[in-house]
């Protein structure tokens, strides 16, 4: 019998109606243990469901009915918050509870209006905005049954945790908390063990076996002088292709536009130095074909959702392998095959050692 066989027919029919068929890995290992109530770590990298993971036992154990906020889900960035809304909204289709995202950039007027007069089952924010609803005394917490922190490590990494913390201060003790991550390095398993129930059960879903329809091809260099012109090669040879251009840091992402914008290339860049209308506009610009290529740092583009992606460079490789496996998950997805090269200069060697081990298929 089918996992979502055994849901409520109101979740099933909704399910049906936004296509899903079959749970991916991580919601087939997860979507149990959440149902039984358990507190649930889980790893897998974007693109194999997480969302519907966590989202679809909140959905389906959640009661009508009952005042106030009963799910708080947090992530990251507002374009990450958007996707997790649009799911939650497809998934309580048929269950009428009511979801709502707040974020920074937005009206915080708007969002006061909503919970002075909606009621709010389902919220999803980024922790800045959230906190500073409860600094305003205007954001209850107190019935709070789920507590999801989605894409944990990136919120580590652009220093969320105190924020993290105080928001938690204000939820009940007693509740069920969910935990997701591309990456689970020592300090999330700590955090882990500080923020969920001691029987928590930790799911990964192991990264080597995600996307067998990606050609991985390491591109040995002599030096970091020569990314450009082998960057142009890739392009070139690719004309056809959606383009997505990893690099390490904001600098890394102004330098490379500044390179292939002068070369006459029409390229967009996402990183952390950008207003949410400039992140959004360059976002279109890559999601509607405008532009075909768009450099982005790991922590700009960490949780988007972007079809069609052809190609995946490495123009900087990533130190952690397990980012690594998040930067080419980009491509060939939904079954559709992919490209992803990697471009390796001498200083990059210990950091291939790592990513060799964990993918033992990478043709050099």
């Amino acid at each position: 019998m089918s996992l979502f066989s055994k849901l409520s027919l109101e979740l099933q029919k909704a399910l049906e109606d936004a296509g899903y068929k079959e749970p991916t890995p991580i919601q087939r290992d997860a979507i149990p243990l959440a149902l039984e109530g358990y507190d649930i770590l889980g790893q897998a990298a974007t693109g194999t469901g997480k969302t519907g993971a966590f989202a679809i036992p909140i959905v389906e154990k959640l009661q009508k009915g009952k005042p106030g906020v009963k799910a708080l889900v947090l992530t990251p960035t507002r374009e990450l918050a958007i996707q997790v809304k649009e799911q939650i909204y497809m998934l309580t289709k048929y269950k009428r509870l009511s979801s709502y995202v707040f974020y920074g950039g937005t009206s915080v007027k708007q969002n006061l209006d909503i919970l002075q007069n909606k009621n709010v089952d389902i919220l999803i924010g980024t922790p800045g905005r959230i906190k500073d609803l409860i600094d305003r005394k205007a954001l209850n917490l107190s019935n709070v049954e789920y507590l999801v922190l989605d894409e944990f490590d990136q919120m580590l990494d652009m220093g969320f945790i105190e924020d993290i913390e105080y928001i938690i201060s204000f939820l009940p003790k007693e509740r069920t908390t969910y935990m997701f991550s591309a990456t689970v390095p020592n300090r999330i398993e700590l955090l882990a063990k500080r923020f969920l129930k001691s029987d928590f059960k930790f799911v990964k879903v192991p990264s080597v076996e995600l996307k067998p329809n990606i050609e991985e091809k390491m591109i040995k260099l002599s030096s970091p002088g020569e990314k450009i012109h082998e960057l142009m090669h890739i392009i070139d040879t690719h004309p056809m292709e959606k383009m997505l251009v990893f690099v390490k840091t904001k600098k890394d992402a102004k330098d490379l536009f500044f390179l292939l914008t002068k070369k006459g290339i029409r390229v967009q860049a996402l990183h952390g130095d950008l207003t949410q209308r400039q992140r959004e506009k360059a976002l279109s610009a890559f999601k509607s074909g405008a532009v075909s290529i768009l450099i982005a740092t790991d922590v700009a583009a960490r949780g988007l959702d972007i079809k069609d992606v052809g190609v995946v460079i490495n123009y900087n490789i990533p130190e952690d392998p397990e980012l690594y496996i998040h930067r080419i998950g980009r491509t060939g997805r939904i079954g559709k095959s992919g490209k992803a090269f990697s471009l390796i200069c001498p200083e990059d060697s210990k950091a291939l050692l790592r990513i060799k081990k964990l993918r033992s298929k990478i043709s050099v």
